[in-house]
């Protein structure tokens, strides 16, 4: 079981997962728990970081660690009623902070926050949660510990913020964590591991799904499940069509698409190792647990309808390379790509015409700068005439496994699109046929949404299985 921020935001919602997980444990289940940070510590770190980084005195690190301490501190006492095990828990949450300010102050006189120290003090907010939600299991009666993903025995790549579990990882957390279930509730902080440094590596923003699906792969859990603060999966964001309905089944692949095209509901890499072992992914509300969620599967199931599912990224952006020496230029793609992926810039989407006069790409917002900077120091012999680019984009993807092999689909989407009186800019269809993607104009992404949406039925549809 994996509680996201939300669900763990304070000391209020924290006592409130423990009565979950002992009510699960009650009934004859065997529980590894998996923290986020409290809701919105991870962000602040990150701010206080960077902050460090362009200078602030000793004083400001000094009240932000006090301030640190007492959030923490209170979420303790608000979830562990007990005297005994609250302060064993405060010490624990003193003694860590100590090594955070520390650090803080380094990159404060020097002025440089690496990629390692971003890691190490992005990490705290995980570190101190965990002792307070083993502690609140306590109070229950429950017997637990808490443990950093590095002591739960996740070694990773030392790729600092995205890192990647190695092999003897599984073998590693099945011995520490494998037998401790039978006696007790195991409490380990998302998002953090340790390279073969022995430092501290983090597996990317939203990394604490990752860390649950590693450790359900270890032990060769029956389920994984991510209580979130919806009710589930849905066929779109509830923001943009308040009609959205709960996916009450769906395919890994589907569910992968969805996550990588702005169904922010699931960490895009989270659920690879549990397509790997095939493990059943279930997504639940914490605040409606008598509802069955979503439930993640391998076996790709066919409904009435044959989407599933609407998407949209609008923090996307649109770069055209034109020239007509391109034409039958062999080699020119592969070197845009390297050029790119050189530049740390990852490309979301691709579509080429047929004359090959022309390539569109898209890429995160944020890579925009650094993307045509990179294409104009590279192509300087003439082969690109035009780099252009669009930051006012919507990415819309339309996924679902019945969509595969069954004509008219695209029709459709395009049809209730020109009704819609909306231009599509761009088209990228995988061989797959589980997504068909499209950029519009940003100010149409989300009436486009709504017409899809109302095009295939999905604020009614029927879960009919075949």
């Amino acid at each position: 079981m994996k509680f996201g921020g939300s669900s763990v935001g304070d000391g209020r919602r924290i006592k409130h997962v423990a009565h979950l997980v002992k009510h699960f444990l009650d009934e004859g289940n065997k529980i590894i728990v998996v923290t986020s940070a409290l809701g919105g510590i991870t962000d602040l770190l990150l701010k206080t970081a960077s902050k460090a980084a362009i200078g602030v005195d000793s004083a400001y690190i000094r009240e932000f660690i006090i301030n640190l301490a007492e959030t923490h501190s209170q979420a303790a006492l608000d979830a562990i009623s007990e005297q005994t095990i609250a302060s064993e828990v405060l010490e624990k949450i003193d003694s860590r902070l100590g090594g955070l300010e520390r650090v803080l102050n380094d990159v404060c006189y020097s002025g440089r926050l690496t990629a390692r120290s971003l890691d190490y003090i992005s990490s705290y907010g995980e570190r101190l949660s965990a002792p307070i939600l083993s502690g609140a299991l306590r109070l229950e009666g429950v017997n637990s510990m808490a443990f950093t993903g590095g002591e739960a025995g996740i070694v990773t790549t030392s790729d600092y913020g995205n890192a990647r579990p190695l092999e003897r990882t599984y073998q590693q957390v099945q011995e520490r964590l494998g037998s401790l279930i039978e006696t007790s509730v195991p409490v380990v902080s998302g998002f953090i591991a340790k390279c073969e440094a022995d430092t501290v590596t983090t597996l990317g923003r939203g990394g604490s799904d990752f860390t649950a699906s590693i450790i359900a792969a270890a032990i060769h859990a029956d389920e994984i499940w991510l209580w979130k603060d919806v009710p589930g999966i849905m066929t779109t964001d509830p923001k943009i069509v308040p009609e959205a309905q709960v996916l009450h089944v769906i395919s890994y692949i589907e569910a992968m698409e969805m996550s990588y095209f702005g169904a922010k509901i699931l960490h895009p890499r989270a659920i690879e190792p549990a397509i790997r072992h095939g493990i059943p992914v279930r997504v639940k509300s914490t605040f409606e647990p008598e509802l069955g969620g979503t439930l993640i599967v391998k076996e790709e199931k066919r409904i009435a309808s044959t989407v599933k599912a609407i998407s949209v990224i609008t923090d996307m952006a649109l770069i055209n390379i034109s020239g007509v020496s391109m034409m039958g230029h062999v080699g020119v793609a592969a070197h845009i790509f390297t050029t790119l992926a050189d530049a740390g810039v990852n490309i979301a989407m691709i579509s080429q015409a047929s004359s090959e006069a022309n390539i569109s790409l898209v890429v995160e917002k944020n890579h925009l700068d650094m993307a045509i900077a990179a294409l104009q120091s590279d192509f300087k012999n003439g082969i690109i005439r035009n780099i252009s680019y669009d930051k006012r984009i919507g990415v819309v993807a339309v996924v679902g496994s019945g969509m595969a092999g069954m004509p008219g689909v695209s029709g459709r989407i395009f049809s209730a699109i020109g009704m819609a009186q909306i231009n599509v800019i761009m088209i990228s269809q995988g061989s797959s046929q589980h997504n068909i993607s499209f950029v519009v104009a940003i100010d149409d992404a989300y009436d486009v949404v709504r017409a899809l949406h109302r095009e295939f039925g999905l604020d009614k549809m029927e879960i009919l299985y075949e």
